[in-house]
């Protein structure tokens, strides 16, 4: 598992640590810089696999863009050379990468200043300024020794996580599977494509599983359902001028008629499908190791979003999977799904400060919010400014 992120220069991040744990959510108020953190992890990751550009941060959801739109600009400091981004390890490996791309002169693919790559005993891969005949400084060292390394190696295992990542960000008419994804992957695609095939997977894997309790609890979280199923019959379900995909899912209504009682996701409640895609990251085997998504609370009522964040720990750990997710949320009632005295659960506000540089502070339950917890709900805390991370309206 990812332990700690460093990210320094990049967007509004002038210089900030995480302390991650399993479950990571990001609190604050628009334009703070919560989704800079996704992306600063989305560039290391595209780092770790070998080249940085346009087309290999679109594949992991980060928006691409110019040279000074990804490095830090404040009136207080000066612009820096190079953007450093590293990820550390639960046994002490690293990842560290600085990247150029210089304002005045901008090319396709970013260059790599500096790269090391650590097992917790040794380097593996330690690289200075690249001046060396024959070296393409716009590929990465450490993606390259990855393939020698044996897959046990710590090492490994950190690169193959950042490998992984990326940036998950459901929008409606994709779950609906009425809009194209642009950016496919397995199980899921990033908007939420193949929404049906990945459920499909993942209905077979407990349909064999000796614990299908987890995919019961994804049932009950949507309680106006008594099934869900896929299929590619519904020309009964859906109106011939709505764009279809070749597999649909197909929910039964337990309140209507039994003759009239199955929807297709074009008309199902769009809650249901944001749930259901939640549950396929973590629970299907597919699914990354290491992801994000961003605004997590989009489309789910506040006792539903609590619900479903209270889940994910679980869920993430269910059959060794040993998964890690970071999200960002704007509806207070997710707090209230987050269990703060576990360490695996991390909650941090993002806040930006008097110079514009986005801070990071991780909410922990020190004796006194603990008691005004027992009292007030984390929600209500939230909103009472008990927490920080409001905006200043």
């Amino acid at each position: 598992m990812i332990k700690s992120l460093h990210i320094q220069g990049f967007k509004s991040i002038s210089d900030q640590t995480l302390e991650l744990g399993r479950v990571n959510c990001l609190i604050g108020a628009n334009g703070t810089g919560k989704s800079n953190i996704l992306e600063a992890l989305g560039v290391l990751g595209a780092a770790a696999n070998g080249v940085v550009d346009d087309e290999s941060l679109l594949r992991r959801g980060v928006r691409a863009g110019l040279p000074r739109l990804y490095k830090s600009s404040f009136a207080t400091e000066r612009t820096p050379a190079h953007i450093a981004l590293s990820a550390t390890g639960e046994k002490g490996e690293l990842y560290r990468v600085s990247l150029l791309n210089p304002l005045e002169s901008p090319e396709p693919a970013w260059s790599y200043k500096t790269e090391r790559l650590n097992d917790g005993s040794e380097d593996l891969v330690s690289d200075g300024i690249r001046n060396k005949k024959n070296l393409n400084p716009k590929a990465g060292l450490a993606a390259l020794k990855k393939v020698e390394i044996p897959q046990d190696n710590p090492a490994a295992d950190l690169m193959a996580r950042l490998q992984e990542y990326a940036i998950y960000c459901p929008n409606t008419p994709t779950l609906r599977g009425i809009a194209q994804d642009m950016q496919s992957r397995s199980p899921v695609g990033l908007n939420g494509g193949s929404l049906a095939d990945g459920f499909a997977e993942l209905r077979r894997h407990f349909k064999n599983a000796e614990d299908d309790g987890p995919f019961e609890e994804l049932l009950g979280l949507i309680d106006w359902v008594s099934d869900v199923q896929t299929t590619s019959q519904a020309l009964n379900l859906l109106s011939p001028k709505v764009p279809r995909s070749k597999l649909m899912l197909k929910f039964t209504d337990r309140f209507m008629n039994a003759n009239r009682n199955e929807l297709t996701a074009y008309d199902a409640s769009e809650g249901a499908l944001y749930i259901i895609f939640c549950a396929i990251l973590c629970l299907h085997p597919a699914s990354p190791r290491f992801f994000a998504v961003d605004n997590l609370d989009q489309a789910l009522n506040p006792r539903l979003v609590a619900g479903l964040v209270s889940r994910l720990l679980a869920w993430l750990k269910h059959n060794s999977y040993d998964r890690q997710m970071i999200f960002t949320a704007h509806n207070p009632a997710v707090l209230d799904g987050l269990d703060l005295l576990d360490q695996d659960i991390r909650l941090f506000t993002v806040e930006r400060n008097s110079e514009g540089m986005t801070s990071i502070r991780r909410v922990e339950l020190s004796p006194e919010l603990l008691a005004r917890n027992k009292e007030y709900p984390l929600s209500r805390l939230w909103i009472m400014g008990a927490l920080g991370a409001v905006p200043n309206v």
